[in-house]
């Protein structure tokens, strides 16, 4: 009495074909990813250049102050005075440039923030479509699947 043995190839070969790979998905995230990393590129640049432009203004700030107290004095008290007077004007100019970073550091991270949660707005409504889609195939191919193996 020879029993015939189940051919378990055939139900997972219908199985993985009823699993389909959608490319269209795949390649649609891509571009969001891409399209996401060009706007915080574009933030990082933007940043990254005010940034440089304060940096040369405050160095610009710097000489010019250092070329009014470098100036040769006719009293040795005036030169007392002159380090006196460079040293408050620079305290006074790192506040006022330290204050201009900040917002600029200010402007990235609102910036930067407004992306991420529109981002994963994005990325949650991706998400939940794929999920009951999904789960659309899954149910039908787990029907197929029980069909066939009767």
């Amino acid at each position: 009495m020879a029993t015939k043995t189940q051919d378990f190839t055939a139900i997972f070969k219908d199985m993985a074909d009823s699993f389909p790979v959608d490319t269209k998905a795949m390649e649609e995230q891509f571009k969001n990813q891409t399209a996401l990393a060009e706007k915080m590129s574009t933030v990082a640049l933007d940043a990254a250049g005010k940034s440089a432009e304060q940096s040369a203004k405050w160095t610009q700030d710097t000489i010019a102050k250092l070329e009014e107290m470098s100036k040769a004095k006719s009293e040795p008290a005036d030169y007392a005075k002159a380090m006196t007077d460079f040293a408050s004007a620079t305290a006074e100019s790192a506040a006022e440039h330290m204050s201009a970073f900040a917002e600029i550091a200010k402007k990235v991270q609102t910036q930067t923030m407004e992306l991420v949660l529109a981002a994963g707005k994005d990325i949650s409504e991706d998400m939940t479509a794929a999920a009951k889609k999904a789960t659309t195939e899954v149910t039908a191919a787990a029907k197929k699947a029980s069909a066939s193996a009767k």
